[in-house]
């Protein structure tokens, strides 16, 4: 039978992996010690990620404090050609950290050291278990901030394997545009350093933006330079209440059109308000919202939001309801940072499916219309939220896990849905990535460029033990 497109591809059954070598563990405990685990917990810790996808256990975990250490571990696993999978906290969505064909994982948490910040120039260098709060609150005192936002503190290596963006891109762009500079341990426990802290280079390939994206299958990122950014003067937030999905999407669009520099738009639909609502005490009026942020000086911040505000009323949207304290500020976005996991209560007992698109500004209305004609016919509950102040949209669609039907029903929809986008001119996925989930979508994506991919992964690494079937399939 053969598998429709963008269907999940569960993990390999345990008697489908390579024995795991005995004397590979043993050199892992000679070299770390109590760094080594193979617990039970552990191992079903590292197993997952908050995808829909069967769990799949490494074989064993190494938790490294330096580039070093990564760099003996891959060594090692090269040698008995055993899958290497770096971890940072589990947040992923598309199976990106499953050991799906046994290995070991690598815990990049106790790399958590910020080891350079230059005011001066506005960069930051950080090790890969650093996570956006942390990097924050080291910079809380030096009036600057790094402004990718995915909603779960993830660990700022996880969020540049994964390209990952969030809430403010649409002003301060993704991971792509934000890291300048990698230390990267590759395939053959070799280090390269990437980039630099130049604002610009003509300096050969581009391989920082090869190995942004690229999901631990090309190398394991240790170490990243980042852009850093001023705190702006003045920053409001909104809330604006929508008669439709439609009229909060036109007024998003509009918006952007007219070069409004907006930080962040949010469109949570009614259905995610109601989740939003009982998992964070809020009272919000349960209709499609759009959740707005302005960044700027004082004078600047009002003429954004006279602006947006204007549109919205033409398309029948409320006044703004604004949050302009900080506390304030903080509970609006943690509500909205918290929207996967009220949705989630909705259905208890449930899974959540989750897929996302992402589809130019002026086909985003198109796209979310006819999304939500399938949302309508389907039996299980779906909240449809997002980044639309770019493009992007989400859904998280409840399913029984127990219930066959139901997966079948999510991925039917799932594939509508990013065929439709792909037809927009859109991408199969806007930040949650390939992983294991969208394999196919991939190839329906980009075509003959896949089979460039797959060389350029088995140049770096030709015994496929890079976090194998991710992104590129195994061999």
């Amino acid at each position: 039978m053969t598998t429709p497109v963008g269907m999940s591809h569960p993990a390999p059954s345990s008697s489908l992996r390579n024995p795991f070598p005995a004397e590979l563990l043993a050199a892992l405990r000679t070299r770390f010690g109590e760094r080594v685990t193979t617990s039970s917990a552990a191992l079903e810790h590292h197993g997952k990620d908050e995808s829909a996808h069967p769990i799949a256990r490494p074989n064993a975990v190494v938790f490294p404090d330096t580039t070093e250490d990564v760099s003996a571990v891959v060594k090692l696993c090269g040698e008995y050609s055993v899958p290497v999978i770096p971890f940072g906290v589990g947040s992923s969505v598309e199976g990106h950290v499953l050991a799906v064909h046994g290995g070991v994982c690598i815990d990049m948490s106790r790399m958590n050291r910020v080891l350079a910040v230059n005011v001066e120039d506005l960069d930051a260098t950080v090790e890969a278990g650093v996570t956006r709060k942390q990097l924050n609150q080291h910079l809380h005192d030096t009036g600057l901030f790094f402004p990718i936002d995915p909603g779960a503190d993830a660990t700022l290596g996880g969020m540049a394997a994964t390209r990952a963006s969030g809430t403010n891109a649409v002003r301060y762009g993704t991971m792509k545009e934000n890291v300048m500079g990698l230390t990267v341990v590759l395939a053959d426990g070799s280090v390269i350093r990437t980039g630099g802290r130049a604002r610009k280079s003509s300096a050969g390939y581009d391989l920082t933006r090869l190995m942004v994206g690229s999901e631990g299958t090309l190398g394991i990122l240790t170490e990243i330079t980042l852009r850093l950014y001023p705190q702006p003067e003045a920053v409001s937030a909104a809330v604006c209440a929508f008669p439709s999905v439609d009229a909060a999407v036109r007024t998003v669009i509009q918006t952007i059109q007219l070069g409004v520099p907006i930080a962040r738009c949010e469109l949570l639909d009614a259905l995610t308000i109601k989740a939003v609502n009982r998992h964070s005490k809020l009272s919000l009026r349960e209709a499609p919202m759009l959740f707005c942020e302005f960044h700027g000086t004082q004078a600047s911040v009002e003429e954004q939001s006279r602006t947006v505000q204007e549109i919205a009323r033409e398309l029948g949207g409320l006044d703004f309801e604004w949050a302009t304290r900080q506390e304030e500020r903080t509970r609006l976005w943690q509500a909205r940072h918290d929207a996967y996991p009220a949705c989630r209560q909705l259905r208890p007992g449930n899974r959540a499916f989750s897929t996302d698109v992402c589809v130019p500004i002026s086909r985003l209305a198109e796209c979310i219309a006819e999304t939500n004609d399938d949302i309508v016919k389907a039996s299980m509950p779906i909240a449809l939220f997002g980044h639309v102040g770019d493009g992007n949209f989400h859904l998280v669609v409840l399913i029984d896990p127990d219930n066959p039907a139901d997966t079948a029903e999510a991925e039917a929809l799932n594939h509508r849905v990013v065929m439709r986008a792909l037809k927009m001119g859109g991408t199969c996925t806007g930040e949650h990535g390939i992983g294991l989930g969208k394999l196919d979508f991939l190839d329906a994506e980009h075509g003959a460029a896949v089979q460039v991919m797959a060389a350029i992964k088995k140049t770096l690494d030709p015994n496929n033990i890079l976090n194998p079937g991710k992104v590129i399939r195994s061999w």
